[in-house]
């Protein structure tokens, strides 16, 4: 994960972060909020009940303390003592049943909502965050939103009512003195854990950054498995990987042992107050100011007092990681797209599907221009390449189209609509992309080629399938099309990921298409035949091909050499060869490398 423990120290500040993720939580409980409402309803009649139970408990002993008088079993005082204690265990239950659609409810829209706006997000963001981070991000946060919303509701809300409780029944029927020792213990205890633990936090960051940078590592080496294999660089993945872990474990242990600090000054405030309120009581028998039952109710209500208060502390903790992992969380959906459309912009109108490049410059952040002053146009049902060395600006003219980034300068227009004024996602839908580096997932065959197109038919799967020549090799397969492809495609090769791919985008059926290098893994036959196809299809669609390979591109209407970010040449095959410039010395290399290997 790109970021500093030190700068996340520093900057987190309970008025403001924490403030900031409870107003952004809020609106997902007010989605439920008669559910909250009766959940909190049931929380206050449990916490009555529970306080109600020493009160009735004082009555049982002091009409047993009767060593004068006959002796009669308060069986009422029994029953309201049995029935305080039933509605109590009740009404917690009805609280937790109805908050728990609450909990989860929150949980799903929340995850639903990242993982939509992740999708919102540009290109360049995905291309600087690891999934591994971002996935544990997502994990952790929407986990805390569960349990801060448990903590709360089950925990702070019900010991702040109870402690309140407690505490005004001994001020009204006992000395002022008992009121005040418990409400100065409550204070100091919760004084104390708040700075302690507050110290401790920064163990708790590091030990995040630690776990994220070790899964993140981990994903990233599963994930590139054969490039580990192919270069014998196991045992540095591994030992990469227990170095971060070495230094969690040494984060994870400070912060566990600090923890004994905070649990034996805790303990040690609580046993004072309880034993000088216990002494005063106890005094107040021996003097008959108070009665056995008052002592014992009094011991009742501390035990109430001090066994939530004696959660508080991990219960505080709790919000504290809470916090940091929301916070982290909510981020990512702080994090705005570069590249965005206003509700109100056009969707695209395509009537032929002619494609203008005009006076085109685009910079990646913090580089310098790739492309300066690029003008072409590709004719509806025309087949242009683009053709240039390495790092000339190839790609990126597709990506500008397909507005995976917007242009700095000119303009990119469709049907003279500038695409940029439109609808991004209207822009998107009308153009089929075939990427150099094709990723598959996790599925059948048949799910990555109906992937193209939502509710296709079997037939129209096959019909694509077989335009792309995939029909022959999915037909040898003991599964057929429900053959799983791997993780990312891993069990097919090159070629035979790029003709699945090829077949995917013209089951889309965009008026548009753009090869990106989309035959490079393809060998001689299936080259030839994926060209015979294409050229069919240039009848209906507008195709721009990014070539490195010049035999594949030779039928194109038009050739387009970039060098330098700049158009240097443009014609035919058999033009470009003839004005015998950079074209021509970059097929005849070519030509000499097959020779060669030949």
């Amino acid at each position: 994960m790109m970021r500093s423990t030190d700068k996340q120290t520093k900057a987190y500040n309970f008025k403001t972060r924490d403030i900031k993720v409870l107003k952004k939580l809020l609106p997902y409980l007010l989605k439920m909020r008669v559910r909250v409402i009766l959940a909190t309803l049931f929380l206050i009649a449990a916490k009555l009940a529970n306080v109600a139970v020493p009160v009735v408990l004082k009555e049982i002993v002091d009409s047993l303390d009767q060593t004068n008088l006959l002796l009669i079993l308060p069986l009422g005082l029994l029953f309201a003592y049995g029935t305080l204690r039933l509605a109590s265990s009740l009404f917690n239950e009805f609280r937790d049943a109805i908050f728990a659609r609450v909990r989860y409810h929150a949980m799903h829209l929340i995850a639903l909502g990242v993982f939509k706006h992740l999708h919102t997000l540009d290109l360049s963001f995905h291309l600087d965050r690891r999934i591994g981070g971002i996935t544990r991000d997502i994990d952790r946060g929407t986990q805390s939103v569960s349990t801060l919303l448990s903590i709360f509701v089950f925990n702070i809300i019900p010991s702040f009512f109870e402690i309140c409780l407690v505490i005004g029944i001994l001020w009204l029927n006992y000395d002022f003195f008992f009121a005040s020792i418990s409400l100065l213990t409550v204070i100091f205890y919760v004084g104390f854990t708040l700075a302690i633990t507050t110290w401790r936090m920064k163990y708790r960051y590091q030990m995040n950054d630690m776990q994220s940078e070790a899964n993140t590592n981990a994903v990233d080496s599963l994930i590139n498995y054969e490039t580990v294999k192919y270069f014998n660089q196991e045992d540095f993945e591994v030992n990469r990987y227990d170095e971060i872990m070495i230094r969690w474990e040494n984060f994870a242990t400070k912060s566990f042992t600090s923890m004994t600090t905070l649990n034996f000054v805790q303990g040690a405030i609580i046993a004072v107050g309880v034993t000088i309120i216990l002494i005063s009581a106890s005094q107040g028998v021996v003097n008959k100011s108070l009665s056995l039952g008052d002592m014992i109710m009094i011991q009742a209500l501390l035990l109430q007092l001090f066994i939530p208060l004696g959660s508080l502390g991990i219960v505080y903790r709790q919000i504290k990681h809470n916090f940091i992992d929301m916070n982290n969380m909510f981020d990512l959906l702080d994090r705005q797209p570069n590249v965005s459309s206003s509700k109100e912009a056009p969707k695209i109108k395509i009537s032929q599907g002619k494609v203008e490049f005009k006076h085109i410059s685009f910079a990646y952040e913090g580089k310098d221009k790739v492309l300066k002053d690029v003008s072409f146009v590709i004719d509806p049902g025309q087949k242009v390449a683009i053709v240039g060395q390495s790092g000339s600006g190839k790609s990126t003219l597709a990506k500008l189209l397909f507005r995976f980034y917007d242009v700095i300068n000119g303009q990119i227009l469709i049907d003279g609509q500038d695409i940029k004024t439109l609808d991004h996602r209207s822009v998107q839908s009308v153009i089929g992309v075939v990427p150099q580096d094709t990723v598959m997932f996790n599925e059948s065959i048949y799910y990555n080629i109906a992937y193209g197109r939502q509710g296709a038919s079997q037939c129209e799967v096959e019909k694509v399938a077989k335009l792309s020549f995939i029909d022959t090799f999915i037909d040898k397969l003991p599964e057929g099309y429900d053959t799983l492809v791997g993780e990312r495609g891993l069990k097919l090769s090159g070629g035979e990921k790029q003709r699945l791919a090829i077949a995917r985008v013209l089951l889309k059926t965009p008026p548009i298409l753009i090869f990106d290098e989309a035959t490079s893994a393809l060998d001689s036959y299936s080259e030839r035949m994926v060209q015979k196809s294409l050229k069919e299809l240039s009848r209906k669609h507008t195709i721009l091909v990014i070539a490195h390979r010049l035999s594949t591109i030779v039928d194109s209407d038009k050739i387009i050499v970039l060098g330098d970010g700049q158009v240097q040449e443009s014609g035919t095959h058999a033009q470009l060869l003839e004005f015998n410039g950079e074209y021509a010395k970059l097929w005849r290399l070519q030509v000499n490398e097959k020779s060669d290997e030949i």
